[in-house]
């Protein structure tokens, strides 16, 4: 089996010989198997293996990234070669550079990332069969627009030329299914879908196959939603939307750039009391944990939001220094590219009343199921998509809705947002049911 480790060595010890004065190597490995079924039928299993490595030098303040398939010694010369060339042409950037070296992680928690059981070719086409003839069971159900099991196992390495070396291995299992209901030119689609780190942690395979199909019944002979201002209910996943939003907005290159509208809310009340977000790179067998960082800092908890008010941007070592501060180790990992701020598994802590209760307090207003398109103004946080679901009446689903547009503010919908209490647990971004006032609803 390559080493990844080894690889990394082998790219500082040239980006040395070549001129570099500090460089970040990184390699990758990721093997994969997925099998894809269509109304019972198997359409394709498939086998996967990849190898990436990257350089990313700097000279001065001036870096560049370049990255290949290739391990080869001649491979890598030429790679590592071709970054410093580029690196002493590109302009200037004074926030550039890699982490203090006080900075850096010098041991790694273990996260039980990596499940050990290796995927079966048979089984995943099973699996994936069971997912579609469970979707196509429904009653309603008219077809399978496919179904698909997968499994990966990837290993990383980097190494930086001021000190770092890390590596981690994961896996990775998911199923999916999306289903069709209906006849013709009304004829609607729905999916569901379960991701886990182990196989043991995975949703039922029937769980998922039945969501699909029950979801798309229902959407069955949709509506106009009429036109007026009512409260919002977006469902658990698409709730996490109006929380990537809020993420998008602290991320410390936005805000550096000046393209955000939380430029000037540091410390501000941006969500009712109670309301914390927390992003944790640290949870056992999170979906995007990691004990360590794009750039090599130890990964730790990160309250975003704290009894409602901000407390931090996302930064990496690049922003931080151009906002005065210091990183927050939230650099993102990439084969042979700069660095950027991001998040880990990101929290919105669950509230007291489930979403069946929060409907049966509605007199009027939308269930939010489906979004498409978007149009945000980073600057004012102004937010209008297209959108489809429910109509709700008298504290009921009245009927389903299809064409319809939100329009709203993020400073507005953060400061009304009600979370629920159905906390998923199988995504990165884990984010409840929320109720949302003060949108406004465009229909017929």
């Amino acid at each position: 089996m390559t080493n990844l480790t080894d690889i990394c060595a082998q790219l500082l010890d040239l980006s040395r010989k070549s001129g570099a004065d500090h460089a970040s190597a990184s390699a990758a490995m990721t093997e994969g198997l997925e099998a894809s079924v269509r109304d019972r039928a198997v359409e394709e299993i498939g086998r996967s293996e990849t190898l990436d490595v990257g350089i990313r030098v700097l000279v001065g303040q001036k870096q560049a990234c370049v990255s290949a398939s290739s391990h080869k010694p001649d491979a890598l010369a030429e790679m590592v070669g071709r970054a410093v060339a580029m690196a002493r042409e590109a302009p200037e950037d004074e926030w550039s550079g890699l982490a203090d070296p006080a900075q850096l992680a010098d041991s790694f928690p273990d996260l039980d990332l990596c499940d050990p059981q290796d995927a079966d070719p048979d089984a995943l086409r099973d699996a994936a069969l069971a997912v579609d003839a469970a979707a196509l069971g429904v009653d309603g159900v008219e077809k399978s627009e496919g179904a698909t099991a997968n499994w990966r196992r990837s290993a990383v390495a980097m190494a930086t030329s001021n000190g770092f070396e890390g590596a981690r291995k994961g896996s990775f299992w998911s199923v999916s299914c999306s289903a069709i209901a209906g006849e013709g030119l009304g004829m609607e689609r729905d999916y569901a879908f379960g991701t886990s780190r182990w196989h043991e942690d995975l949703r039922d395979t029937a769980e998922v196959g039945i969501e699909a199909g029950e979801r798309a019944i229902r959407r069955i002979n949709p509506r106009k939603a009429p036109t007026k201002n009512v409260p919002l209910i977006f469902e658990q996943r698409l709730a996490t939307s109006i929380v990537g939003h809020f993420l998008s907005a602290i991320n410390g290159a936005a805000v550096a750039r000046g393209s955000s509208y939380l430029i000037d809310k540091m410390g501000a009340q941006l969500f009712p009391k109670g309301v914390s977000i927390i992003d944790d790179p640290l949870r056992v067998r999170g979906i995007a944990s990691r004990p360590f960082d794009g750039e090599g800092l130890a990964s730790a908890p990160l309250t975003l939001i704290e009894d409602g008010v901000l407390q931090t941007w996302l930064l990496d070592c690049a922003s931080a220094r151009q906002l005065g501060l210091v990183s927050t180790a939230s650099a993102s990992f990439g084969i042979g590219s700069v660095p950027r701020p991001t998040t880990s598994n990101v929290t919105l802590a669950a509230g007291e009343r489930s979403p069946e209760a929060m409907i049966a307090d509605i007199k009027d207003g939308f269930l939010v199921t489906e979004m498409l398109g978007a149009s945000i103004n980073a600057n004012t946080g102004d937010y209008s998509r297209g959108a489809s679901g429910f109509w709700i009446e008298n504290g009921e689903i009245a009927y389903p809705v299809t064409e319809a547009t939100v329009v709203g503010n993020l400073l507005e919908m953060f400061a009304n947002l009600e979370a629920a209490n159905d906390l998923p647990t199988d995504k990165a971004l884990r984010v409840p049911t929320m109720l949302i006032e003060g949108c406004s609803v465009a229909g017929a």
